[in-house]
């Protein structure tokens, strides 16, 4: 089964132990106030199916948006690490680098390593405790700019192994 953003969201909070209030939080630094149902809603999972049946009635539905977990990675950077004030020429907020949802698993594994301050041993160490072995030239591919002619993308299974062996990292 393919992951979408709620699953990715919902790992995430599980993984790292995250409380709704400091869910709230997180979201707020990345720029987008939700509420307590707001949150609820995309803490749910939702069937592919009815998933496309509703986007394409036009109706409001529980999915996390690209925009919306690129705007919770950003948060929590700013959560864990605190917030940087810009250099000199550089944008005041981060350009959201979500293209289109093939780089969704890319952009959560990069965000949330720098998010983590993890360097890629940490990640190779992390995957491996769920039993996936990745090289270091692999990973570096998953890290690298979409277009770039090394650049990898990253499927479910590793952002799927990544975020269960945060989980196991984390909730000790």
């Amino acid at each position: 089964m393919d992951m979408n953003n709620n699953d990715i969201l919902i790992r995430l909070r599980y993984a790292l132990d995250i409380k709704n209030t400091d869910m709230m939080e997180i979201f707020k630094l990345g720029g987008v106030e939700v509420t307590r149902e707001e949150l609820a809603e995309l803490l749910t999972k939702t069937p592919d199916r009815e998933r496309d049946n509703e986007s394409e009635l036009g109706e409001e539905s529980n999915e996390c948006s690209d925009f919306m977990l690129e705007t919770f990675l950003n948060g929590l950077i700013i959560f864990k690490r605190g917030k940087q004030e810009p250099k000199p020429g550089q944008p005041a907020k981060p350009p959201m680098t979500i293209k289109n949802h093939s780089s969704v698993n890319n952009v959560m594994l990069k965000k949330v390593k720098i998010a983590l301050a993890l360097t890629s041993e940490d990640v190779m160490d992390i995957l491996e405790s769920t039993g996936v072995i990745i090289r270091k030239s692999e990973l570096s591919a998953f890290f690298r700019k979409e277009g770039h002619f090394n650049y990898v993308e990253c499927g479910d299974k590793y952002a799927r192994n990544f975020l269960k062996g945060l989980a196991l990292r984390y909730r000790k």
